[in-house]
């Protein structure tokens, strides 16, 4: 299916349709989408290799481009997508780089810093009960989750990026959310779980 060109600020299915002639064009999707990729990736992957897996998202979203379905005229749930398989073959090298952070000496306390480095173990205490909750969840459920906490996508634009049916967004995200609040129950961390999971 194709489509003409909108107006002045042209939307992302024009703009992909123009790169398929100027594949230069291409560069508008990174200028407007990059930062947000990057920050999910970022928070799925661990900065150290977020530059990495951004690059690889557009790379394949370029290459992928001509089989873009042009009447989604928002390219950021294709994105999302790549990205999202990109961090599943990523798993292994993110359980590698788990076990390298665990072995690391841990840093010397500063003296007199001490409510400081109290705020900070809280902080990592909680940050580790939350990522074994999500760790626990199945990838799909997971996706599905931090799709909807982290990027506030919605339920269709989910359903777009992962390829599955609005049912199977809604019903992933509810056992999800069952599942880590039963691991996250009577701690800290339930609370700020609520707080960054409500958004319907």
């Amino acid at each position: 299916m194709r489509r003409r060109r909108g107006s002045a600020v042209a939307d992302d299915a024009a703009v992909i349709e123009s790169s398929w002639r100027e594949p230069e064009r291409f560069a508008v999707l990174f200028d407007r989408h990059a930062p947000h990729i990057h920050r999910y990736l970022a928070r799925r992957a661990g900065r150290e290799v977020a530059d990495d897996l951004v690059a690889e998202t557009f790379l394949a979203a370029f290459a992928k481009r001509d089989r873009y379905d042009l009447s989604h005229r928002n390219a950021r749930p294709w994105l999302y997508g790549i990205a999202t398989n990109l961090v599943g073959q990523h798993r292994r090298d993110e359980a590698r780089q788990y076990r390298i952070r665990q072995a690391a000496p841990a840093e010397p306390e500063v003296p007199g810093h001490a409510e400081r480095v109290a705020a900070d173990v809280t902080a990592q205490a909680m940050r580790t009960l939350l990522d074994t909750a999500l760790a626990a969840l199945p990838a799909g459920d997971r996706d599905v989750l931090l799709l909807i906490a982290w990027e506030q996508l919605s339920y269709q634009e989910v359903a777009l990026a992962l390829a599955i049916p609005v049912g199977t967004v809604r019903s992933r995200l509810h056992r999800a959310r069952a599942k880590t609040r039963q691991v996250l129950a009577g701690t800290a961390a339930a609370a700020t779980y609520e707080e960054i999971t409500t958004n319907e």
